[in-house]
């Protein structure tokens, strides 16, 4: 891989693994497939997606995607998980899912060939698997138009965190594969409005997303302490 590519080849090879799985709502990515509706709408009930221009960064086998597709979006997906985009582009055939393409291609990259391309830009379960989420960022700011919406979601960083989303969703609970996310990497909310303002984006609206493991429901609330939602804009 070009050493100058902002991605982990382990955090690659650990997605690629699991791409033939990205589509059954009952494997390991159920609880992407269980929050996307929450997403979805949050960002649909700020950016209204119909007719606009998105990118989805780090798309992987393309549940957003797809889904911002169908609400009228133009969307392109991109990632660096060759698998998991054979996947997403099978998926769309198999769905017909119109107006919704994918590209290998890094944020950083698309941003150098393609600054202030698109209405929307979304980011999500991303920036805590590169080595770098600030450059992440800041390509986010350049490839958006002035005035678009960028959404990032992530994992705070903290011992509930900690408890609730890695000893807990990973280890008891058994949601999500061991080792899927690393307690170093996640990104306290404070570190990623500041990456944020240095790269120009201005915070308009945060939310929490929370997790009941008896009843299996998400909910979006004020609770940021451990997943949690970011909307920015652009100037």
């Amino acid at each position: 891989m070009n050493p100058n590519v902002n991605a982990d080849p382990a955090e690659l090879a650990k997605f690629s693994d699991l791409a033939h799985r990205w589509w059954d709502p009952e494997s390991e990515f159920r609880p992407l497939h269980q929050i996307n509706p929450l997403r979805l709408d949050w960002i649909d009930g700020l950016a209204a997606l119909k007719e606009k221009s998105v990118l989805d960064i780090g798309c992987g086998g393309g549940i957003l995607s797809d889904s911002m597709a169908r609400r009228g979006a133009h969307v392109t997906g991109i990632d660096l998980s060759v698998k998991a985009l054979r996947v997403a582009q099978l998926h769309a055939l198999e769905a017909g899912t119109a107006n919704v393409e994918y590209r290998e291609i890094s944020a950083e990259s698309l941003a150098s060939a393609q600054p202030e391309s698109f209405d929307v830009v979304t980011c999500m379960e991303m920036l805590e698997h590169v080595p770098d989420p600030a450059s992440v960022v800041k390509a986010c700011h350049a490839l958006v138009k002035p005035g678009g919406w960028v959404f990032f979601s992530t994992i705070n960083r903290n011992p509930k965190s900690f408890l609730f989303a890695i000893v807990g969703a990973e280890y008891i609970l058994q949601m999500l594969p061991k080792g899927t996310h690393e307690y170093a990497k996640m990104i306290k909310p404070s570190e990623l409005a500041g990456y944020c303002r240095a790269a120009g984006l201005d915070l308009a609206a945060t939310r929490g997303m929370e997790y009941n493991p008896l009843t299996r429901r998400y909910w979006l609330s004020a609770d940021t302490s451990v997943n949690y939602l970011f909307a920015t804009r652009k100037a």
